[in-house]
């Protein structure tokens, strides 16, 4: 079974036909009931349809759905199908939005949906060692009776599964002071494309032994090796939080002041940006946002005697030239009303059209101003509503490309937008994804954004850990 061709380059936005996939061998149907049992080993087509889409609105029919227990049954599935060379593609619980979980070549999804067991908290180790299947929302309140948390925080937590996270390197607004999912895993078990069950890092934060297998499975989208078990970094929950509101004449002042954050010794728990179209778009949403060309969310935490000095030393960064206003809330009521327009944005993106490209662009700090002003100028010449907003500390920045789906002009010039998009980011010297992944939705820049003998190490990696292409096959890397 290849790999369907996926869209347009840069556009991966085509619906799979599922005529296009082809039944599975009975011998492997057969051998995969038994192994798995009749509550494990699904072929109804509502199911198998509700398992072949994701947030990225693509969608895909798979030929059967499994839901392994444990690490030895997925290493059994992974043999059976390598065997009669049928597709295995992982999923957790569908928030990703490049595509990256659909199965375009049909064949096996694997849900780990009864793979969500906290299996150990560690707190003297300042780790946890969990299946894939558990809810990043869970493991956070599995861990605040022991005062620490796991950082990544993506929108979706309360819904996203750990093994997502990782299987994306998925981040959110604590990526800045925290880092993404990558810099908080220690350890991991996973089934490569042979069906080998491989253990790699462990419950220390030192380690100088060997290859580091563990940064590279994750944000490799599950075409190197299912993750069956991660052990994870916690950090101590700090006993305090504050934070301001800084609006700025336009989106080059704040970009200055995020260059003036960073800089200084205080790291910022949260640093995010928000243009003047999603400064719009919040006060027609009745949001108390004031005119302004940008804003910044800083967020410090700490204990109660050092955050006021936090605090002043990033508000002290937060001023200069085109500073137009600054409020502080310094007590958890004050900061849950400064977050909310934050919070309110996505939400609001859907009343202006209902049809949205989000994509999840990283350029250097210092390159922010000319990031908007390329896409306003994209979407004054589309006639298309653009808003950009987003990690600033990190350069990661959300841009959302707003149409009607029904229209089939605005459809056809949004997807004309979008690989513009991707060239200015990568002529302003960033890179295409900085916490969503490549799924299809990127992979045919990939190789703008790679050079050929970087490729080339890349297609080397994936042919040594599945040999026979049958994890996740046409994702990640372009054809």
């Amino acid at each position: 079974m290849a790999a369907a061709k996926i869209g347009t380059p840069g556009s991966g936005r085509r619906a799979y036909n599922p005529a296009m996939t082809q039944a599975l061998p009975a011998a492997l149907a057969a051998e995969l009931a038994a192994l798995l049992g009749p509550d494990g080993w699904l072929t109804g087509e509502p199911l198998r349809r509700a398992h072949g889409e994701d947030d990225s609105r693509m969608s895909a029919l798979p030929d059967a759905v499994a839901l392994p227990r444990d690490c030895d049954q997925v290493a059994a599935l992974v043999r059976a199908c390598r065997r009669h060379r049928v597709p295995v593609v992982a999923r957790g619980a569908g928030t990703g939005t490049t595509g990256a979980a659909v199965p375009f070549a049909g064949g096996v999804v694997v849900s780990f949906a009864r793979m969500d067991a906290i299996l150990e908290v560690r707190p003297g180790d300042r780790c946890a060692v969990v299946e894939p299947g558990v809810r990043n929302g869970d493991l956070q309140q599995a861990l605040q009776p022991h005062g620490l948390f796991w950082p990544p925080d993506p929108t979706s937590f309360e819904r996203c599964t750990i093994g997502g996270n990782l299987a994306c390197n998925a981040g959110g607004p604590r990526a800045v002071k925290y880092g993404a999912s990558r810099d908080n895993v220690l350890g991991l078990v996973a089934v490569t494309g042979t069906g080998d069950i491989v253990r790699c890092g462990g419950p220390w934060t030192k380690d100088a032994t060997g290859y580091d297998l563990t940064h590279l499975l994750v944000g490799s989208e599950g075409t190197l090796a299912l993750i069956v078990e991660a052990t994870l970094r916690l950090v101590p929950r700090p006993l305090a939080q504050a934070g301001l509101r800084a609006f700025y004449r336009d989106a080059a002042a704040a970009a200055a002041a995020v260059s003036r954050l960073m800089r200084q010794p205080q790291v910022p728990a949260m640093l995010e940006f928000m243009d003047a179209s999603a400064l719009a778009l919040l006060r027609r949403n009745g949001s108390d946002v004031p005119e302004a060309g940008a804003m910044l969310l800083v967020e410090a935490d700490g204990d109660h005697d050092t955050l006021p000095l936090a605090l002043q030393a990033l508000a002290d960064a937060a001023e200069g030239d085109g500073l137009l206003a600054l409020d502080v809330a310094a007590d958890g009521a004050a900061r849950d009303r400064l977050w909310a327009a934050r919070r309110a944005l996505s939400p609001a993106l859907r009343t202006i059209a209902p049809g949205k490209i989000n994509e999840d662009v990283v350029v250097p700090v210092s390159r922010i101003p000319e990031l908007v002003a390329g896409v306003e100028a994209l979407a004054a010449e589309s006639a298309l509503p653009i808003v950009v907003f987003g990690h600033a500390g990190n350069g990661n920045l959300h841009v959302n490309i707003l149409y009607h789906p029904d229209d089939g002009d605005e459809s056809a010039r949004a997807g004309a937008v979008l690989p513009r998009v991707f060239g200015l980011v990568l002529a302003l010297g960033g890179t295409l994804s900085g916490e969503h992944g490549i799924g299809v939705a990127k992979r045919d820049w990939m190789d703008r954004a790679f050079d050929a003998p970087t490729l080339a190490a890349m297609r080397a990696v994936k042919a040594a850990l599945d040999p026979d292409g049958i994890l996740n096959p046409g994702k990640v890397l372009p054809p």
